[in-house]
C-alpha cells in the first residue's frame, strides 16, 4: 500500500511539471493557461492556502483540491501540447522544481492581511 502511495505521489508530481511547462505553450489557450498558472503555482507554492495544522481541512487541500484542479487543467490543454510537455517535464525534474516567489508572496500577503483584520474585528469586539 505505501509503494502505491509513493508512486501516485510521483505521477502527481509529474504531471505537476507538465502542468509547468504547458503553461509557458503558445498552442495553449489563454483560459487554460490562467487555470493552469494558478493551479500549478498552488502545488509549488510552499505555502498552502488553508494551513496543514488545522485538523483534517488543512489536509483536505494537498489530497483533493490539488489533484482534482490537475485533473481539470489536463482536459483543457490540448493533447499535442501535453506529449510534448512530457517530454519537457521529465528533463525538469531531473534538475529539481522551480521556485515562484511572488506567488509565494502573494499568499504570505492574503494571510498577513486576513490576520490583521480579525485582529480588528476582535479588538472592535471586545473595546
Amino acid at each position: 500500500m505505501f509503494e502505491k502511495i509513493k508512486a501516485w505521489a510521483r505521477n502527481l508530481k509529474r504531471q505537476i511539471f507538465i502542468l509547468y511547462c504547458a503553461c509557458k505553450d503558445e498552442r495553449v489557450p489563454w483560459y487554460a493557461k490562467l487555470f493552469t498558472a494558478c493551479v500549478v503555482a498552488y502545488a509549488f507554492s510552499p505555502i498552502d492556502l488553508i494551513p496543514d495544522f488545522i485538523p483534517i481541512l488543512g489536509y483536505l487541500d494537498d489530497v483533493i483540491l490539488v489533484p482534482l484542479g490537475i485533473m481539470i487543467a489536463l482536459k483543457m490543454i490540448p493533447k499535442s501540447v501535453l506529449s510534448d510537455c512530457e517530454i519537457k517535464a521529465e528533463e525538469m525534474m531531473k534538475n529539481g522544481k522551480p521556485k515562484n516567489w511572488i506567488v509565494g508572496s502573494l499568499i504570505v500577503l492574503i494571510w498577513g492581511l486576513i490576520i490583521i483584520w480579525s485582529i480588528i474585528k476582535i479588538y472592535r469586539f471586545f473595546s
